[in-house]
């Protein structure tokens, strides 16, 4: 404010916007921030001070292209929903004075790209400011009314850059919002978009065709009724589809099909997209006709799903992810049930595929959440004689169920190697939750194991999530710790780069800091559950528990890393490393002794391996003294043996060793779990500083 022209204000706006859904304090001194900043009204004489302005928030959003936009929504949700009650609003007489400067802005930076010297640098201007145009005109489209006849020009840009295709797909999403609101639009100015829109959906690609499909859904569905113009496409590319299936289930090798491959993957993705925003089994499309469109569509796209090609495959399930966003009763479909488990559960499946399906589920979950909000906001509007609740559980029903079908199958992907297919299942799994679609318990563990994964961003969004079961379900999280842990050990395997190389239960990094301590930092707090999970993780090492070395080494490594806050902590593991010594190991160690004197002594029978403790039954007194006395004296050798080094026959020793090895290999694998208990015990002593 003080210092307009200084050269790093647009990256200290950046650093300090992200910080938007920060806890209160800095959420409240971020909002003020930004309000003396830019959405204080600026005087209608102080051109250059808007100028500056302007170009600060276009700055900033060109800045943040590839981290989302989320915060400056928030931003203007928060500022303007602060001054809703209030007689004098500040905010919304900036804003509107910002989305008109804005306006000219993009007209005189059109001017200007004619001038080939500046041409690069004004069209990413121009895109960050109809960008800045369309986040305004998400929180406040009423804004924008007035200019949406200057917008719709723009939708007629020849696109040559990817700069181009942005300014389409803005303009486009800017006139769905806007569209709507405009009280009387002439009939001219709807049909001249129309037009355009289906110009575009006709000859680019699919970001471009699906925000054009969208602002056409929300122009012929809210405005114009101009049914048959969209049906007309539909049919045009329902009837490419058709034709296309009978000439490969005729001949599927043919060259004709290789030809038209681009006409059939465009025609399934506007298919689905079409019957997204539109639905034809209304009288208004279809007329009086008998036929199911929704159940012909499914067919039709089940086909190709089929297809040998990968491309034509995914290509296809889009197209269905599009339809169930229409008509959700399709995903009960049981070969769509079929086919989305297959994908998701099947080892050696395109990971492509398991991604599509991924953001199929994530895409529909995003637009019911959509739906439920906008619903939400029309009943409160409307005086409180419908029951709100009961409409938001009929909505939320359908979700529930559907998600109930494919958990299980989304859950398992969190162990999948590929990272992008571990993403969408926990974007899935993350909306799933906040919606409250199913019941958290059943997640905590795989929310644990993502906790662990390398990328930052992943096991933040993971351990966030925890976070918020832990607030609304207290225990939850220790109730399902140790679980937890295990899983986490599956998610390293899956992941591990070298699968020789044992898992190891820290980070590669300066911190060494134990992949699982925000899961200990969420139970330290509390003492019998932080007790409770220190001495389940270590009756893993009981020679009784049968655990793995490689999970035993990684437990270890936790313990030897996690977080530790006081003396007490490290004192109460040592503590217990004591007791599991003392009865594991030495059980273990006569275990050993005993099954080399008895397998020597009785190497002549052949059920000799099998321990016995004792044998009432097999024979007169004077034999149980010999067989008691014979291994007795054994001992004495083999104590005497170990006793001093210098005194060590190794021909003695071998002739002790039974013929079948297999209970003492058993043994020292079993003995593993011990020599890690002492390493870690004696890591602590280092680490705190203790002494005997």
């Amino acid at each position: 404010i003080e210092q307009p022209t200084f050269p790093k204000i647009t990256e200290m706006c950046v650093k300090m916007i992200r910080r938007v859904n920060d806890e209160e304090g800095i959420k409240k001194l971020v909002n003020e921030t930004f309000q003396k900043l830019w959405f204080t009204p600026t005087p209608h004489h102080d051109k250059e001070a808007m100028t500056r302005k302007i170009l600060n928030i276009t700055d900033v959003v060109a800045a943040c292209r590839d981290t989302g936009y989320d915060w400056f929504e928030q931003l203007l949700q928060n500022l303007l929903k602060s001054e809703e009650d209030a007689s004098y609003k500040p905010v919304k007489k900036a804003c509107t004075q910002l989305v008109d400067n804005l306006v000219e802005h993009i007209l005189k930076y059109e001017e200007s790209l004619s001038d080939s010297d500046n041409k690069g640098v004004n069209s990413g201007r121009l895109v960050a400011c109809i960008t800045t145009l369309f986040l305004f005109s998400k929180i406040r489209p009423q804004l924008m009314v007035k200019h949406a006849m200057t917008m719709q020009p723009y939708l007629t840009t020849k696109c040559s850059t990817q700069n181009d295709f942005m300014v389409i797909c803005n303009v486009a999403k800017i006139l769905e919002l806007v569209v709507p609101l405009m009280e009387h639009p002439s009939e001219t100015f709807l049909a001249t978009i129309e037009e355009d829109l289906m110009k575009l959906i006709i000859k680019y690609g699919m970001t471009v065709v699906q925000h054009c499909v969208s602002c056409l859904g929300a122009v012929v569905n809210k405005v114009t009724q101009n049914y048959k113009f969209v049906w007309a496409c539909f049919n045009r590319y329902y009837g490419a589809l058709s034709k296309l299936k009978s000439q490969h289930q005729e001949d599927p090798n043919s060259t004709i099909l290789t030809a038209n491959k681009p006409a059939l993957l465009r025609s399934l993705f506007t298919v689905g997209a079409l019957c997204r925003h539109f639905d034809f089994d209304q009288e208004d499309f279809k007329g009086n006709s008998k036929v199911n469109i929704k159940d012909k569509v499914l067919e039709l796209l089940m086909y190709f799903t089929k297809h040998s090609d990968e491309e034509v495959q995914t290509k296809a399930i889009i197209g269905l992810g599009f339809a169930f966003i229409q008509h959700p009763s399709l995903m009960f479909e049981q070969e769509v049930k079929t086919l989305y488990n297959s994908i998701l559960s099947d080892k050696n499946c395109s990971v492509n595929l398991k991604i599509q399906v991924l953001k199929n589920l994530q895409t529909y979950l995003q637009e019911e959440d959509t739906r439920m909000q906008q619903a939400d906001r029309d009943w409160k509007k409307v005086a409180k004689q419908e029951d709100l609740k009961e409409m938001g559980d009929i909505s939320s029903g359908m979700s529930s169920s559907i998600m109930q079908l494919y958990l299980k199958q989304v859950l398992e992907a969190f162990f999948h190697t590929q990272s992008s297919v571990r993403h969408f299942a926990l974007n899935v799994i993350a909306l799933t939750l906040n919606q409250g679609l199913i019941h958290p318990v059943q997640c905590v563990p795989y929310l644990i194991a993502m906790g662990t994964d390398p990328e930052p961003s992943m096991r933040n969004k993971a351990d966030q999530q925890l976070v918020e079961i832990d607030k609304k379900y207290a225990g939850f999280i220790h109730m399902k710790a140790v679980a937890g842990m295990k899983m986490s050990y599956q998610v390293q395997q899956a992941i591990n780069t070298c699968p020789k190389d044992p898992v190891r239960g820290f980070r590669h990094d300066e911190s060494s800091s134990a992949l699982c301590s925000h899961l200990y930092s969420m139970i330290r707090g509390n003492r019998q559950h932080r007790r409770a999970f220190l001495i389940s993780l270590l009756n893993l090492f009981d020679d009784t528990a049968k655990t793995e070395v490689n999970m035993l080494l990684y437990i270890a490594d936790n313990l030897a890393c996690f977080p530790y806050q006081t003396q007490e902590e490290p004192l109460f593991i040592m503590h217990h490393i004591d007791i599991t010594l003392s009865v594991s190991g030495s059980n273990l160690l006569q275990s050993f002794k005993e099954s080399m004197v008895k397998d020597k002594k009785k190497e002549r029978k052949p059920s000799s391996d099998e321990e016995t403790d004792s044998d009432s039954n097999s024979g007169s007194e004077s034999e149980s003294e010999e067989e008691a006395s014979k291994p007795r004296r054994l001992r004495k050798r083999v104590d005497s043996d170990s006793d001093s080094d210098e005194e060590n026959d190794i021909n003695a020793v071998m002739k002790c060793l039974p013929e079948n090895s297999a209970p003492l290999i058993e043994f020292a694998n079993v003995s593993q779990g011990i020599l890690l208990l002492l390493m870690l015990k004696q890591h602590l002593k280092n680490l705190c500083g203790f002494s005997d």
